[in-house]
């Protein structure tokens, strides 16, 4: 193992950056391989034109003849680019995108041939439910599953395939992937926001959520990656001792892009274009090696296909570049880990950004019963929001070196606080004319020069405001966006609908006036609200018992944080707003409970065979070689051999006992391992997984990161951090 580690430093120490050819302007090659508005103005008649604009701006659906005629123009356009095949291609319950590939090639009568690709064949297809993860909606014997064309999201050609964005439901309807709860949801957040916007502008016909996320990765050399089995197999280091250097000095975030990593960008990013990605921004990370992507702002169901994307992408590309990109949380303990921030907000079809501040008091009233009513949303479903960001994975992730904690909280700013506490004091029931006036000129009128560049950041905050829109910080870096925004997008609707229950009651009931009905209700939510606002450091011991006293949730493990997706109020919640039945909830607490075991169980598997089969045959062959040592002075010097070799004596010691810890330890963690293995209770597995088998991981990683320091470098079996982290 130690010649397969120096030879990857070896290959490694040869590459060269790639040549990357951008000759053209990004604005020229944007959307090319997109059959978006422009490409369907050129291969589309204008009924079917109509029919696919028509679907996605007002939910229409498209007849089968329009279909005919959409295939038949989205083929020719294919195949003029060079495609041979399509595919529907949609986001199963593995965290991962989904494809097989169907050629238009078919014969004829008398040995001929034709493309073909019909609507039939765009609208649906069947692919295999039954290997896919279903929590129990499907028996494996019942294989049928359907994917559907989702129209919202616009077909485009990577390659040679003709990819078509779809939804992948079971037989019986259940949704069995992402895309399906996230658009119902939009359509819910749509119905709700639209209805309250009513209350400031009548014009106001559509709602839409938008989201902009940050893409956290490592870079790493391929060679230097396949060189550790742990990373080949889990996705991060297992074991490891923390470099002399790491990134105490600050000196890699924001720094000169290395030139292997500008080669990778540049070409992903002419990727990106090519597909429509609107990728923006890139930098280098905190941590070393690690860096960032973000793209404009976009349509959430737009936006969540374009990271699925994005994700794919990213690792083909960097196989061209020698590089492997690790989107695990945490590959590498002692430095940042990475996430995937959630940037969100709301905008009408008006063009008003809803979370963004205006220029009159009518504009910041809706502001502040946007921004209020999402707080209130977050309080009431603090548990369902952690449980949204839940994993194996980022459960490393959170609460440690800057990364939020597993404690939801919402920083929203000194200026916006004091902006609450003025609102708070609002007389209730009417409003006498003298306080209506003085509370619009001299507290909601004055909230767009309040707001200018004043929301600092808060790099430990779960959910912060941040001038326009509200950043989820805690959602991690391998994630699907579409699971934390379908219940963000969720929550707020629900608390939307609720708000204007309360004010309509108030007008109707009590004869209020509109705004004071608004501020009656903003008032009451203000009050309420107060529990989840914080504005310190996130994962200080202080605010843990801050937070307990305040009694918000503290879900540090992703058990524990899984169990409100089964709670009735979180199933009353989907079901309701029609985003998820009961047995589409609990099929996805299911399946989410399942995939933290599995990887805990395979983490566990790689990490026995890693420190039995690696570390501790090293430690004995380094260990062999102090005897012979040892043996040699003794031979020579006789009985004052001790004093001479009294540093050799102690290192044999010290190593016989790490020695001696890391084989017990495996063997205590495998007997833990089958004894849950053979648990029924898929429950009570997952805790005893996480409460008995885990805990070994760190105890193992000690002795060996101990060996890792004692035992001759020549000899040491696994890639070092200080090699991982410092080989661009």
């Amino acid at each position: 193992m130690s010649t397969l580690r120096f030879h990857a430093l070896k290959e490694s120490l040869k590459r060269v950056p790639l040549v990357i050819n951008e000759k053209q302007r990004r604005s020229e090659i944007f959307g090319s391989n997109v059959f978006n508005e422009t490409a369907m103005r050129q291969y589309l008649s204008k009924h079917a034109l109509n029919g696919i604009l028509q679907a996605v701006e007002k939910g229409t659906k498209i007849d089968r003849v329009t279909a005919e005629h959409i295939s038949t123009g989205m083929k020719e356009w294919a195949i003029s680019k060079g495609a041979t095949h399509y595919t529907h291609w949609f986001q199963p319950l593995t965290g991962a995108t989904a494809e097989k590939h169907d050629a238009f090639f078919e014969t004829t009568d008398g040995g001929l041939a034709i493309e073909r690709f019909d609507g039939s064949q765009l609208v649906q297809q069947e692919p295999d439910a039954s290997s896919f993860p279903h929590g129990g909606i499907r028996n494996t014997f019942e294989a049928r599953g359907y994917t559907a064309w989702d129209p919202t999201s616009p077909a485009f050609i990577y390659g040679t395939t003709l990819c078509i964005p779809t939804v992948f439901v079971a037989y019986t309807g259940e949704a069995l992937d992402y895309k399906t709860p996230l658009l119902r949801a939009l359509q819910s957040i749509d119905s709700a926001a639209t209805a309250v916007c009513k209350y400031f502008d009548k014009n106001v016909r559509k709602v839409s959520a938008l989201l902009g996320w940050e893409q956290e990765y490592f870079l790493i050399d391929n060679a230097l990656a396949t060189s550790r089995p742990d990373i080949v197999l889990t996705g991060r280091t297992l074991l490891g001792h923390s470099p002399a250097k790491g990134q105490q000095l600050d000196d890699h975030y924001f720094g000169t892009i290395p030139s292997r990593a500008m080669a990778f960008m540049r070409d992903l990013e002419n990727e990106c274009m090519l597909l429509g990605i609107p990728a923006k921004t890139r930098h280098n990370e905190v941590a070393p090696n690690q860096f960032e992507l973000a793209p404009i702002y976009e349509e959430a169901n737009l936006a969540v296909d374009h990271n699925s994307l994005l994700m794919d992408i990213m690792q083909k590309v960097a196989k061209r570049h020698n590089f492997l990109v690790l989107m695990h949380e945490k590959p590498f303990a002692g430095v940042n880990g990475s996430g995937k921030h959630n940037n969100w907000s709301l905008s009408t079809d008006t063009d008003v950004n809803l979370l963004s501040p205006g220029k009159t008091p009518m504009s910041n009233l809706q502001f502040l019963t946007f921004f209020i009513n999402t707080i209130k949303a977050v309080l009431t479903y603090e548990e369902l929001l952690r449980a949204a960001i839940a994993s194996a994975s980022n459960d490393h992730r959170l609460g440690a070196n800057e990364a939020p904690p597993a404690i939801i909280s919402v920083f929203i700013g000194e200026q916006l606080t004091n902006v609450l506490q003025e609102l708070e004091s609002v007389t209730k029931g009417k409003l006498s004319p003298k306080e209506k006036t003085d509370l619009k000129l001299n507290v909601v009128g004055k909230i767009p020069e309040i707001l200018l560049d004043n929301t600092d950041r808060n790099r430990t905050s779960p959910f912060a405001f941040t001038g326009n829109k509200f950043e989820f910080r805690a959602v991690g870096s391998s994630a699907n966006c579409a699971n934390p925004m379908t219940v963000l997008n969720s929550i707020v609707a629900k608390q939307l609908i609720d708000f204007k229950v309360e004010v309509d009651q108030l007008i109707d009931k009590k004869s209020m006036k509109k705004d004071d009905a608004i501020f009656n209700v903003l008032r009451e939510y203000i009050k309420s609200s107060k529990t989840i606002l914080f504005e310190g450091n996130g994962y200080s011991p202080e605010w843990e018992k801050e937070a307990k006293k305040r009694g918000l949730s503290n879900n540090k493990t992703t058990p524990e944080a899984l169990k409100v997706k089964i709670a009735k109020s979180t199933i009353d919640l989907f079901e309701n707003l029609g985003v998820m039945n009961k047995v589409e909830s609990q099929a996805r607490y299911e399946i989410e409970i399942e995939e933290y075991i599995l990887r805990i169980q395979i983490e566990s598997r790689v990490l026995g065979d890693i420190a039995r089969n690696h570390v501790v045959p090293t430690a004995v062959r380094y260990q062999n070689i102090l005897i012979e040592n040892v043996t040699g002075l003794k031979n020579i010097f006789g009985d004052k051999f001790k004093s001479l070799a009294q540093e050799q004596l102690t290192l044999i010691e010290e190593i016989s006992g790490h020695i001696e810890a890391i084989n017990s330890l495996v063997t205590n963690m495998v007997d833990a391992r089958k004894l849950f293995n053979n648990q029924g209770d898929i429950n009570k597995k997952a805790k005893g997984y996480c409460e008995k088998v885990k805990p070994f991981f760190e105890q193992i990683r000690y002795h060996s990161d101990k060996l890792e320091l004692m035992i001759d470098d020549e000899l040491w079996p696994l890639t070092k951090y200080r090699e991982l982290l410092f080989t661009n």
